[in-house]
This record gives C-alpha cells, structure tokens and sequence, in this order.
C-alpha cells in the first residue's frame, strides 16, 4: 500500500498509531461517543496526527447528536443504526469539504463509536458499537467493517482506554490486513486480552471484502475465543444474539445438520406447532434457533471451514436463523438464553440427545454436579420437545414414557417428565425416523443413490448446484 513504511510485525498501539501517522494518503475524521475519545487520542499521542486526523468530534448531548446525525425511530444512541448514520455523515463531510483536486492522492477513512460504560451501580458493565469506513484508493467506493463489543472490566477508565486500543487495532487492521481478513480479526485483540473485552459481532462488506464471508468470521469469533455465541440470518450477515433474542420466546434446535435432513425439519415443525401452544407465545415474539456447537463442527480435532460454510448453506436456503456456540451441555445454552429473556425458552432435543444430558460425566466440573446443572437447566420457564427414536434392533419406539436413563437418574427424570418439563412430540413422520445425517453424508461421498429423499425439498439440487460436501469431488472420481 501507498507509504507503507517497515515497522516490525508485533506492534504497540502507539507504533501502530504512529505508522498510520507516518503515511501521508491516509485521512480522517474520529467521531466517539459515550466513552471520551480514546481512539483519537491514541494518535495525538503518537506523533504526527496532524497528517492523518482531519476532524474528531465527541456529541454527547443526545440535542446535538440528533441535530448533527439525525434522529433514530426506537429513540435509542447505543445502536448499529446510530454507529452507521454516524459513519456516513462523517464521510459525507469529508468529501465535501476536501476536493479531490486539491488531495488526489488520499484516502479518506471515518472512525466512529457509540458506546455505554460500566454504570454506577456496576450492575451494568456496558457494551457499543464500532466502525471503520474506508478506501485504499482515492477512486475506489468505500468499505466496511463494524462490530458490536460488550466491555468486561468493572472500571470505566479501564473500559475507555481498552475501547482506545481495539479502535487502533481496527484502524491499523482496515489498512494493513484488508487482504488477510482473518489476521485482521485476530488483531483485535492486540494489546488486549479477552478477560478486558468480548466482540459479539462483526460484519465486512465493500469492495475490499466482496470475497469474504461473514458466516466464516462469526464462526472464528468463536473458535478464536472472542465469545461464546454468534449468529447469522438466511442472508448469511452476522447479527447481535443480544438484540435478536431480547425478551424473545426462543425455540432451539441444536444438531450438526451435516447436511440437514427430513428428521431435523419434521422435529422442528413439529416442536414450534406445541411451542406456539403455550401461553403467551406467538409466532411474533418467537425467535427459532438451529444451533450448532463447536465441537459439533470439529473434524479429526480441526474446524474445517468448508464444511462448516455447507452446514450454513443448507440452513441458510430454508431461510432460517444460525447460531454457532461453545456451549456443549444445554444449561449453560439455557443460561446465555436467559441473560436476554425471561420469556419461554423450548427446547427440542431427538431422544437419544436427551438421554445424554443424563450422563453426570458432563457435570464434574460443577461443585453440585449435575443437580446444580438440572437446576440451572430447568428453574427457568423450560421445556424440553422429545422427538422419538426407533430402536434399530427391536423397531420399538422410544419417547418419554419408554426411555433409559441411569438407575441412579431415575427419581430426578421422572421429577422434570410428571412436571410437565419434558413433552413428547407425537404428531412425528413414523416414516423417516431411519434417517440420520452420518448416513446421508456416506452415501454422499460413496456415490449411492437414494440421498436426495431423504432431504428437505430443494436441499438435495442445493448440494448439487454447490457442490457442497464433497459431491463434486464424487461426480469428478465417478
């Protein structure tokens, strides 16, 4: 890039900020709200800004910061709506009062933030959004990286100067790893540490990043650590799990779905028709999930990516809301859940699934073992939709009423089933329960007929068309 200069690999936020200063096409406008302006002054600090920073502002009166940015229908600052009007005006006033003529050789950038602290009582620690537009060539439009942080330290000047770092590393990041999207993300944290911050969200969009796909970056906020839970929409854009499931009626269904079947569809229509049944559910205020947990995506100890982005195809083409979390046992799932709602929480679970839950090998870790975890899991407004399964043996089927738990599980099994927490899906296809998604990905790979009906409708030409899960490679061998 344009006035790149040789600075080692492993950088200070003061270095970083120092070599954007140094490079004379780079300009700019900070504009920060609710947190003082750490990232601009990360830049003062360094030396040089007056070649890089053409305009900072701070509107913390929310009269001026309607006048300047404009007002938002909900009413609120602290929010992806407010982050990006403020991105776009601050380019617009660049543009404009910087001719092009008279700079043809910069590139022009908006740094903006809009953020809530830590409060008083510290019962809140706060969270915010962040932004970078930008271009790496005068002539080019601009693109985009936002994200959404939720702060951890319990003190707000430490917030504040932490936010500071993660707006260099973002800064620094945009225009020196644009073309390594996945080192720009791990260079969030540089000079930071997980235990200070947790990015939630984050989307790329724009010419520099027309190649990137966002499922991907979700999934390595995970896998990297940043946090426990992401998610994405059927358009594939990543989505705060905070804002879509606050006060929410949330339904889950948790499988690999490599690839979805007939079973996983059946067992979620069937689960959502009694879910809609309980009192003051409604199809408005419910939000289904199909979750996914990391070690659920994990093959021979490795995430392969690929095979993750065909899980996401798949779910994504029957227009449905993904969510990718490191939580393996369900209570801890329940919990995340219950830190946005206090509405109605479903699960639906195939029985051998829930069988497992029964297995006190999960719960060594807690000092109350799995009594503590069933307390967790089921004290909240829970309810469990038991998909059945036919013995492969005896052709028996099993649900609730039938199923095996430990000797030792029993008496608190048939606590939580007479307690109405356990309900068993009935009205299920008896015709498809021989369906399981390991034995539709063998034939897949083997080349054996028959696949496609066990599929949802259009699933199987989806496979086809993009050659996901190694069918290509089978029609290329055949």
């Amino acid at each position: 890039m344009k006035g790149d200069i040789d600075i080692s690999h492993t950088l200070t936020s003061k270095a970083k900020a120092l070599k954007i200063n140094l490079n004379k096409y780079i300009y700019g406008t900070f504009a920060e709200i609710g947190a003082g302006q750490e990232t601009v002054r990360q830049f003062f600090r360094a030396g040089g800004a007056s070649g890089t920073v053409a305009k900072t502002m701070s509107a913390y009166d929310k009269d001026f910061s309607d006048a300047i940015y404009g007002l938002e229908e909900d009413g609120r600052y602290v929010t992806e709506a407010r982050l990006k009007r403020m991105l776009v005006h601050e380019i617009e006033i660049i543009e404009d009062r910087l001719k092009r003529k008279k700079h043809p050789g910069k590139i022009f950038f908006s740094y903006a933030n809009t953020v809530a602290t830590i409060d008083f009582a510290k019962k809140f620690l706060g969270h915010g959004w962040v932004g970078l537009k930008f271009q790496l060539d005068p002539l080019e439009p601009y693109s985009e990286i936002i994200l959404h942080i939720r702060f951890k330290e319990t003190d707000a000047k430490l917030q504040q100067e932490t936010l500071g770092h993660l707006g260099v590393n973002l800064i620094y990041g945009a225009f020196y790893l644009y073309d390594k999207p996945k080192e720009l993300l791990k260079s969030l944290y540089d000079n930071l540490h997980q235990v200070q911050i947790e990015i939630d969200m984050i989307n790329f969009s724009g010419p520099r990043f027309s190649y990137v796909d966002n499922r991907l970056m979700s999934l390595l906020l995970v896998k990297n650590g940043m946090t426990n839970a992401v998610m994405f929409g059927p358009d594939g854009n990543n989505l705060l799990p905070a804002q879509q499931l606050y006060k929410a009626n949330i339904l889950a269904l948790r499988g690999s779905f490599r690839p979805v079947t007939k079973v996983n569809m059946d067992m979620y229509q069937q689960a959502q028709k009694l879910f809609l049944k309980e009192k003051k559910v409604t199809a408005e205020n419910t939000k289904i999930i199909f979750e996914i947990t990391l070690a659920n995506l994990l093959t021979a100890g490795e995430i392969d990516e690929r095979d993750f982005l065909d899980r996401a195809e798949l779910l994504c083409s029957l227009g449905q809301h993904v969510m990718i979390t490191n939580y393996q046992e369900y209570y801890k799932l329940v919990e995340y859940f219950s830190e946005f709602t206090k509405a109605r929480i479903g699960l639906a679970l195939g029985t051998q699934s829930f069988v497992q839950i029964f297995d006190e090998k999960y719960y060594r870790d807690l000092s109350g073992g799995i009594l503590e975890a069933f307390g967790k899991l089921f004290y909240k407004d829970l309810k469990v939709y038991l998909y059945p399964l036919r013995d492969p043996e005896t052709g028996q089927i099993k649900n609730s009423e039938n199923l095996k738990v430990h000797p030792r599980m029993k008496e608190l099994y048939k606590y939580f089933r007479y307690n109405g927490k356990v309900i068993d899906i009935k009205d299920y296809n008896p015709d498809i329960l021989d369906i399981f998604s390991r034995k539709v990905l063998r034939m897949i790979a083997e080349g054996e007929e028959g696949w496609e009906e066990m599929l949802p409708s259009g699933i199987a030409e989806t496979i086809k068309e993009g050659r996901l899960f190694g069918y290509s490679k089978r029609r290329l061998i055949g």
